[in-house]
């Protein structure tokens, strides 16, 4: 990646810091970027450089939008944005006071209604400066991985029709788009004292929340039940089997499309500066907290999504969300 300016020179950048006591720390966390935690008259914040390069690679929405659609998200549940830096680019942030949750915190069904609900704020915010598709995604990045020529998961491309079918059933009467995350691993949730707030951008765009809770459920390995559980405290009164089918098959296509993300990463930039410093999942503020850090096999995670995929992609319930969402059964022909 490229160089990163020195945190003492950015610092200086920052004018309401001037002649303050100002200590820094690295913090571990997300696979990309860089995560600093600032403390100003022992005041916390963080700062988090943004590596062109990861949007340049196609793992991320240009700097500009990610730092735009940060400011929008602090409106309803994001950290609030203290100053820009976009010519670094750069982003100073809240320091949020509160637990980063993990994979077993979002399984608990006692906290799935604070997440669903946590989205929804976020969804009723201010509009993103962009657009979010996950199937545009895999096509772009099966792009990048064509163009480099990066080993995809075995057998990828020989599900390539049924992906297809899978698109083209979700692209049937989509509802309104929403302001979405569209990244939403469990250490992006921060449970605080005024409630889940949710974190890191990089992915963010207006999409149909159905995939938002659909990749919230890939992310966090949910059961059928426990999507449905989700799905059920996000929509309400309105959940209908047609928005729960949407929400499963939203589900597949996400660790679909991210085995490829994670590929990528592993074959561009898994040797980043940003990986040898956090190559962890937890956010800084878990860091901060001087949780263990682990290194990130992005490799063997790009063959998880796709072993999590393929299985759903040949279980027989498959058909029968297709079916659901569509009114008949996409896998056979029209007469």
């Amino acid at each position: 990646m490229s160089a990163v300016p020195s945190v003492a020179d950015l610092l200086e950048r920052v004018p309401s810091w001037m002649g303050r006591a100002v200590e820094w720390q690295r913090l571990a966390g997300g696979l990309s970027h860089h995560v600093y935690r600032i403390d100003v008259d022992r005041v916390p914040y963080v700062l988090r450089v943004l590596e062109p390069r990861v949007s340049d690679a196609g793992l991320g929405i240009a700097p500009a939008l990610e730092i735009a659609n940060t400011e929008a998200a602090a409106a309803s549940v994001g950290a609030q944005v203290y100053a820009t830096l976009p010519d670094v680019p750069a982003i100073v942030l809240e320091f949020l006071p509160g637990r980063t949750l993990g994979a077993a915190d979002v399984r608990r069904p006692e906290v799935i209604p604070a997440l669903a609900l946590a989205c929804r704020k976020l969804h009723a915010g201010p509009r993103f400066a962009n657009d979010f598709d996950i199937f545009e995604k895999r096509r772009e990045l099966l792009e990048i991985c064509r163009r480099n020529d990066l080993p995809l998961p075995e057998g990828y491309l020989d599900r390539a029709s049924t992906v297809d079918v899978l698109r083209d059933a979700l692209r049937q009467r989509p509802g309104k788009t929403v302001p979405c995350h569209n990244d939403l691993l469990a250490e992006n949730f921060i449970a605080t004292s005024s409630g889940v707030r949710i974190i890191d951008y990089q992915l963010s765009g207006n999409n149909d929340p159905a995939f938002e809770l659909g990749d919230i459920a890939a992310e966090a390995d949910y059961d059928p039940d426990l999507t449905g559980r989700l799905a059920e405290a996000y929509f309400g009164a309105e959940l209908s089997p047609v928005l729960l089918a949407r929400v499963r098959l939203f589900h597949i296509a996400s660790n679909v499309t991210w085995a490829l993300w994670f590929t990528v990463h592993h074959g561009l930039l898994a040797a980043s500066p940003a990986d040898d410093d956090a190559a962890s999942r937890a956010d800084g503020n878990a860091a901060a907290r001087g949780e263990e850090t682990v290194v990130f096999d992005y490799g063997a995670e790009a063959a998880d999504k796709w072993g999590q995929a393929l299985r759903a992609l040949d279980d027989p319930g498959f058909g029968r969300l297709l079916g659901t969402v569509t009114g008949r059964n996409p896998l056979t022909p029209n007469p």
